[in-house]
């Protein structure tokens, strides 16, 4: 898809919905923080966003099932993480922009594919890009994407990011395989869990750290640091995913409550609560079974869950990570970026959506 530069908004719209959550929620020292943060990636992002791939009039179907879901924007967070660790070296080039679009455009390829295999049918608040152009178009939009992906890597010239990320890529499959032959399964472990999450969403933030780090010119040693930092943030973000599929709000995360448990994935909440309540097993597996499940039944499942304290733990396993991640980089040499990592450690957990 060609690119034709369009008005952006200088702020990532995750730091938007947080400032504004800090706000209400008065934790005014988080929204400065937020703030700050905005403030120093603004100009990357800006790149980032002109240099998004746009349709162009004669586009193919699968350039505009792709480009359907790319024009839906997103929280931007991966792509904001490679331009803060390579800001902690060198700062951001035209190297740094084209890592951080290719991990945003690998996101955007799983997220084509996921929607697919869970018969999603929203995304961001929008029809999915599969109900508009058709499973296989969206599937091969995933995989277009995914070789612009590769490209922008290549073209990057980082010496060993595109063979780090080729094995991050088969990492994520097999942590998708695991999900896939794990779905509906209710006898699902948190070591089952763990290795789908490490594989599937951590993978990709730890790969974005380090590839951002190496593009900055940091030393092995940082970037194995910012590696780790990946790993644990990604954790973090994806048990605070799993909370907000059963406690968000659907207005903000754009998908209807327990949207993860009737594609049969189970979250670390219900993980946790049906090894706690055994009576919750039948419950959940009417949620699981229904086209449509009853509102009773939802709130039931709920109910329990939340009286299990499964919720509070998952919030705890979240700030675990999270604070693990601060703990992390807490050698790095002072600097804005440092400080706006441990930014985006703490809002994590905070995050709306």
């Amino acid at each position: 898809m060609p690119i034709h530069p369009q008005p952006v908004s200088a702020e990532p719209p995750l730091l938007r919905r947080l400032q504004t959550l800090c706000r209400g929620a008065e934790l005014p020292g988080l929204g400065a923080r937020l703030a700050d943060l905005a403030d120093l990636v603004a100009p990357d992002m800006v790149a980032l966003e002109a240099s998004m791939p746009r349709l162009r009039p004669e586009a193919s179907a699968v350039e505009r099932s792709a480009s359907h879901l790319l024009d839906l924007g997103g929280k931007r967070l991966r792509p904001m993480c490679v331009a803060l660790a390579a800001r902690l070296g060198g700062g951001f080039d035209e190297r740094t922009k084209q890592l951080a679009l290719a991990v945003e455009l690998v996101h955007a390829a799983t997220l084509l594919h996921d929607d697919v295999v869970d018969v999603g049918e929203t995304r961001r608040g929008a029809p999915t890009a599969r109900l508009i152009f058709g499973n296989a178009v969206s599937i091969f939009a995933g995989d277009y994407l995914l070789v612009d992906a590769l490209k922008r890597v290549r073209q990057a010239r980082v010496d060993g990011v595109l063979d780090r990320l080729l094995d991050v890529l088969e990492e994520m499959i097999l942590a998708e395989s695991l999900q896939l032959e794990r779905r509906g399964r209710l006898d699902t472990t948190e070591a089952q869990w763990f290795s789908i999450v490490e594989g599937k969403t951590a993978a990709l933030f730890r790969f974005g750290m380090w590839a951002g780090a190496r593009a900055g010119g940091a030393d092995p040693d940082q970037c194995a640091v910012l590696e780790r930092f990946g790993a644990d943030l990604g954790v973090a973000f994806q048990a605070i995913d799993d909370l907000l599929d059963l406690a968000g709000d659907p207005d903000k995360t754009g998908k209807a409550l327990f949207a993860d448990l009737r594609e049969g994935k189970l979250t670390y909440p219900v993980i946790v609560s049906l090894e706690r309540d055994r009576g919750l097993t039948a419950v959940i597996e009417e949620i699981v079974a229904a086209e449509t499940p009853d509102p009773r039944t939802c709130r039931e499942a709920l109910e329990r869950i939340e009286r299990t304290g499964s919720l509070r733990d998952g919030r705890k396993l979240a700030q675990m990570h999270a604070d693990r991640a601060k703990r992390t980089i807490e050698d790095l040499p002072p600097s804005r970026a440092r400080d706006a990592l441990r930014t985006v450690a703490d809002a994590t957990i905070h995050r709306p959506a």
